[in-house]
């Protein structure tokens, strides 16, 4: 593992990285600093027992070139030597990774840093700006990712650095402001007697808005799944789909807002993930930007900080390729989180 005060942080070539989450796991193989990374199918987290299954199976058994290193992006908090991921049944032990899959060098980060990561270098063809604001290059920035949960991360910018900031920013409490929020309110499925943003801003959150808009109206809540939801509302074909959407919308852009204020985010605010990028035609509405500006006494401030929705479908595993090549451009901590054969 690294040692207190271990300042080398480059990795030895050729470099795999992976973002696993709950569902999916993502990997791609960097040969060396001027390579594009090659990519490899997507794995099924419920396929494989555990990672090391996985990797030998869908990546080591297909590959000519054998990864000295790896770099991966959890979706959990990552302490000591077994780090369990939170929404699914694998554990990662970058010990035994090394010791039987032959890495010379194991670098665990989570999942929202390698987002943070990414948007250091997104380009156009990689992110639509939704509403106004100007973009300053060597500015701080905000990512945030509904999807399984609520994912937040910083990303700050000093002494010629950007420094990924993980945290747990998803999990801020939520409350009613409008008329509308407080019919809605006393419908939503709480999590230990609160509404935090992660209780609405996910594929569940969308499923506890969903409900909550049906009972308050004393209509039928048909629809079984996210994807059903955002579907019907994006093909207008469901009325409480459509406003649960647009709720949703909103509310997201509370957050981005509230996240902006936090970290002075004048270099952009992010949207990343599958759903970002699924409802993004209902995003470019009013109600995402409206409510991100709405933050007195600073909606000035506010309508300067531009926003994105991030178009890359790989955008986690670009942040750590980029990591992977320059390494000194970015403040990534290693420390306890970096194991060596």
């Amino acid at each position: 593992m690294a040692k207190p005060g271990d300042k080398d942080i480059t990795l030895p070539f050729p470099i795999l990285v992976g973002d696993i989450g709950g569902t999916n796991a993502r990997f791609a193989l960097l040969i060396d600093a001027m390579a594009e990374p090659k990519q490899f199918p997507i794995v099924q987290t419920a396929d494989f027992a555990n990672i090391d299954d996985a990797l030998q199976a869908a990546i080591l058994d297909k590959s000519s070139i054998q990864p000295r290193a790896a770099i991966l992006a959890l979706a959990g908090p990552i302490q000591g030597d077994e780090v369990p991921l939170t929404n699914c049944d694998w554990i990662v032990r970058p010990k035994e990774m090394i010791e039987k899959l032959g890495f010379e060098d194991v670098l665990l980060v989570n999942d929202f840093e390698a987002q943070a990561l990414a948007i250091a270098s997104l380009g156009d063809a990689d992110r639509e700006q939704i509403g106004a604001g100007e973009e300053k290059m060597a500015q701080s920035r905000v990512v945030l990712g509904p999807g399984t949960g609520l994912g937040v991360a910083g990303l700050v910018h000093a002494q010629h650095t950007w420094f990924p900031v993980p945290g747990e920013g998803g999990h801020v409490d939520m409350g009613p402001r409008s008329e509308r929020d407080y019919r809605i309110w006393p419908f939503l499925e709480p999590i230990e007697g609160r509404i935090s943003a992660e209780q609405l801003l996910c594929g569940r959150g969308i499923m506890n808005i969903y409900r909550a808009v049906s009972a308050a109206d004393g209509k039928e809540a048909p629809l079984e799944t996210p994807a059903a939801v955002t579907s019907a509302a994006l093909a207008q074909t469901d009325a409480v789909a459509v406003e649960t959407v647009s709720l949703f919308c909103g509310y997201l852009g509370r957050v981005a807002g509230d996240m902006a204020m936090i970290f002075m985010a004048k270099g952009g605010v992010y949207l990343a993930g599958g759903i970002s990028q699924k409802i993004l035609p209902a995003l470019r509405g009013p109600e995402f930007r409206a409510a991100f500006e709405d933050k007195a006494p600073h909606g000035a401030m506010l309508r300067d900080i531009p926003t994105f929705v991030v178009t890359h479908p790989m955008a986690a595993l670009a942040g750590l390729a980029a990591f992977a090549r320059m390494p000194d451009r970015f403040g990534v901590a290693t420390e306890g989180r970096r194991w060596k054969s």
